[in-house]
């Protein structure tokens, strides 16, 4: 086998197309968008190039060919929070082959101890957590746009390699063909009709002020999780660039109190039901065909991908009756039969009743694991 640093054009090219050939045979696996996944790595594109650093491997075997690949990266913000610097990986893909699979973790770590790091988190983002997060260990299923997807295998690497489980992340499945139960709907009804409480859609001509309210729900919310960093603008506006072609302004809610943000919704439709028959790019023809797809079949699904609310209005019934808005919003189109409630960490209680209280199903777990130096 024979290790090789990426750092050509065509090297970053077949670091992005090596798993079109990992998982050509599995009905399950769609292809990320390649265009996605390069701005990962581009800094021009990641405000984390900005407070960190990253750097990704190729593996081949003695036939010249791409059996496996790893990107390790340091956020300098986020590093020393924790008891030991802990940098990470991600990215991982590998042949059903130990000693490549070790080889490549290897790697990672080698390039991180001489890094300053004691420790890797994996398999994780070099960005924030709502993508490219966790290794999927349950719910083998096609993924929503942005969520892993890895063959099962992948669990036993990293646990014979001696990771262990720093925590789980759950989307739990919502039936919308069934109502939701009468007690949430009265309680999110009796919130929606407070005075004081308005709750607004997503505008894109609003966009400056809609994000500036994104940002500072966002870092209330969070604020009081592990190793939380506050999110920037420039991460901000990045996201809201990837998904502004599948943006739906009507299903991305903003509840406020005397004109003051307090909770936000971003949910989007589950656009891999058309972007599976593009196969990752999105150039002349990939565009064609996805304006031919998302015109002669029905986007069935969506998902939550973000759903926060301040602390002091925490436990006021505010999330509900955002789920609500949503509700009135999508079920008059008959076009909606599941919604994705996505990302809970096993630590967030308050969000795991929430979606217990809407009668949603455990549906995926992707888990995040730590491996320790010493």
């Amino acid at each position: 086998m024979n290790l090789t640093e990426v750092a050509t054009w065509r090297q970053a090219r077949d670091f992005i197309d090596l798993p079109k050939r990992l998982y050509k045979n599995d009905p399950n696996w769609i292809c990320p968008l390649d265009s996605d996944v390069e701005a990962i790595f581009d800094p021009s594109r990641n405000v984390f190039f900005s407070h960190g650093i990253c750097k990704r491997w190729l593996l081949t075997n003695k036939q010249g060919e791409y059996i496996g690949r790893i990107a390790a990266f340091i956020n300098h913000e986020k590093a020393f929070k924790n008891p030991q610097p802990t940098g990470g990986v991600g990215f991982f893909e590998c042949i059903q082959d130990e000693k490549a699979a070790f080889l490549l973790l290897d790697t990672a770590k080698a390039w991180l101890k001489n890094n300053g790091m004691e420790a890797m988190d994996g398999p994780i983002n070099f960005g924030e957590n709502d993508k490219y997060w966790g290794l999927l260990i349950h719910g083998f299923k096609p993924p929503s746009l942005g969520m892993n997807y890895n063959l099962p295998y992948y669990k036993d690497f990293f646990e014979s390699y001696g990771f262990t489980k720093l925590y789980d992340q759950f989307t739990n499945f919502l039936d919308a063909t069934n109502p939701l139960p009468e007690r949430f709907t009265r309680i999110a009804d009796w919130v929606m009709k407070k005075p004081d409480y308005s709750f607004r859609h997503f505008s894109k001509a609003q966009f400056d002020q809609f994000a500036a309210d994104f940002r500072e729900i966002y870092n209330d919310a969070w604020s009081d999780f592990e190793n939380f960093t506050p999110i920037e603008m420039g991460t901000i506006k990045e996201s809201f660039r990837q998904m502004k072609a599948i943006m739906d302004e009507k299903i991305i809610w903003f509840a406020y109190y005397k004109n003051e943000p307090i909770a936000v919704v971003l949910c989007l439709p589950d656009v891999n039901q058309v972007l599976k028959h593009v196969h990752g790019k999105l150039n002349l023809w990939g565009k064609l065909k996805f304006f031919w797809y998302s015109k002669t079949m029905t986007v069935d699904r969506l998902r939550i991908i973000i759903m926060g609310c301040k602390k002091k209005f925490q436990n006021h019934g505010i999330e509900s009756a955002l789920i609500r808005c949503l509700q009135l919003e999508v079920l008059p189109r008959n076009t909606i039969t599941g919604v994705e409630l996505a990302w809970v960490g096993d630590f967030n209680d308050k969000m795991l009743a929430l979606h217990e209280a809407t009668g949603a199903k455990q549906d995926k777990i992707h888990r995040t694991y730590r491996y320790l130096f010493s």
